[in-house]
């Protein structure tokens, strides 16, 4: 786990940073510089983009963190990496054709509800470009072992750009729909940036050749793209189904619940980042003994880190509410379903990257697709039928996912004979348990205190709180030695 261990800290750092600018533009500065309708029209455009995606990268950047490790001499590696680039293109040209020519049908359909959407239906299929050809770059450098410089453009990038066209709007540099306008380009020059990296760590002498195993590559590059298609109705679609039925400021009051509820998943994209190449790389060595010391290790110590965000998350959520206009309070128990479903991802490790990456890839499309079809229904059903609200969309994507991600779970075990558990797991989740019931339930409470009309009085109970969860947590995490991962780093850190 060493060059896990070595890159995942340096990916966290840059993810959580992401996060921090992220928590400030979610939190403070899309709620106060960009109007509401706004704010939900980006939302919108940005998980709208994500649906379409994973359709125009062909699943190319899996293909690539999968075969890449089994090409041996630089000759096939360049046959490989030639054959797929471009691909991609097979579907991005037609479909920009087909959008240009149907642009008015499919901009009347999705702005029916919320007429301002029409005048921007265009960016959704510019950023889904952008991010494809990005997440191909990001896995080229992905097999080369190098994630970090992909992490810090993926998670920090974007948020910092975003950070100073809000402020430039507030400053009346720029107008609301430039807002957009700089984003987009935002997202070209950040694919532009990760290709130039990835050419400086592996530049391949373009061929025409094909390697022997071409027609196994776009078999498994179909399967992916159904697959991820799939697997981003998942994710966005709840967003994407907002504006259907009510306003987009809906949206914007969903997104930021279901951001602060998503901030405990930064360990686990940090260090499946490096896993997924790593297992890959294992697997293709039929190494299967490394592949479940992997899992067991990236289990453990990811629901350690999880568990520990959730707590810190729920236990102080109704005074992180507080900091926020109050249109945005009352997502309280949005939060705590998305992030209990995050930890239960970190939980996982490195699942979803032994199915993906081994023989067995294919039955990641039936997975995915039965997990699209039922959240599709969930959520018909919680938010149109039953008026759940938004609550209901997060329920639905809850069960959907914790449902399926534990048949992920018995399916290794049956073809692989390995499980995410461990001595200490058990230990683990009562820890997590007990210190949510023994800190959600109450708050420090100080007088009001206010700076420039800010409410501080929230921010010194949060960290009040936090400093005594934080405490308590690793104590317990240390006498109890639940990973010696993290254990050997907490000694290093207390010697200092």
């Amino acid at each position: 786990m060493g060059i896990v261990l070595k890159q995942s800290f340096k990916n966290t750092l840059f993810i959580y940073l992401g996060f921090a600018f992220g928590g400030v533009n979610t939190l403070f500065l899309y709620t106060r510089f960009l109007q509401d309708e706004y704010y939900g029209l980006v939302t919108f455009l940005l998980s709208s983009s994500n649906l379409l995606m994973p359709l125009i990268a062909l699943g190319i950047h899996h293909t690539i963190v999968k075969f890449f490790s089994s090409y041996f001499t630089k000759s096939e590696k360049d046959k490989f990496l030639t054959s797929v680039l471009f691909l991609p293109l097979l579907i991005a040209i037609p479909m920009g054709f087909l959008g240009n020519f149907f642009y008015d049908q499919i901009s009347t359909y999705l702005s029916e509800e919320n007429p301002i959407i029409k005048d921007y239906t265009f960016v959704i299929y510019l950023i889904a470009f952008t991010c494809a050809y990005f997440e191909v770059f990001y896995a080229w450098a992905k097999v080369q072992f190098q994630s970090v410089f992909g992490t810090v453009l993926k998670e920090l990038w974007n948020r910092v750009v975003v950070m100073i066209l809000l402020f430039a709007v507030y400053f009346e540099l720029i107008s609301k729909p430039e807002f957009i306008y700089y984003l987009t380009g935002a997202y070209f020059l950040r694919m532009l940036v990760m290709m130039v990296y990835a050419f400086r760590l592996y530049f391949p002498k373009f061929t025409v050749s094909r390697p022997e195993n071409f027609n196994e590559i776009i078999r498994f590059s179909v399967y992916i793209i159904l697959a991820g298609s799939a697997g981003a109705i998942i994710l966005d679609i709840d967003k994407f189904m907002i504006p259907g039925k009510e306003s987009l400021e809906k949206a914007a009051y969903y997104a930021v619940a279901v951001f602060i509820g998503s901030f405990i998943e930064a360990p686990s994209r940090a260090m499946l980042n490096i896993l997924q190449p790593l297992t890959s790389k294992t697997l293709n060595e039929e190494n299967h003994k490394e592949v479940a010391s992997l899992y067991k290790k990236s289990s453990i110590n990811l629901l350690l880190i999880s568990g520990f965000f959730f707590i810190l998350v729920n236990a102080n959520i109704h005074q992180l509410f507080l900091l926020l206009p109050s249109e945005y309070a009352g997502g309280a128990l949005v939060v705590f379903m998305i992030s209990l479903l995050k930890m239960y991802n970190g939980f996982l490790g490195n699942n979803g990257a032994i199915i993906n990456n081994s023989k067995y890839y294919r039955v990641t499309l039936p997975f995915s697709l039965a997990m699209a079809f039922s959240v599709y229904f969930l959520n018909t059903l919680f938010y149109y039928h039953l008026e759940m609200g938004t609550d209901g969309l997060a329920l639905a994507t809850l069960i959907v996912i914790f449902t399926a991600n534990t048949g992920k779970i018995f399916f290794v075990k049956s073809k692989f004979s390995m499980t995410p558990f461990t001595p200490k797991t058990l230990t683990m989740f009562f820890v997590i348990g007990s210190m949510y019931l023994c800190f959600s339930f109450w708050d420090f409470h100080i007088g009001e205190i206010y700076f420039l009309d800010f409410p501080v009085h929230p921010v010194v109970g949060i960290l009040l709180k936090s400093i005594l969860i934080t405490i308590v947590y690793f104590f317990l995490i240390l006498k109890l030695s639940i990973s010696d991962d993290i254990s050997r780093i907490l000694k290093k850190l207390q010697k200092r």
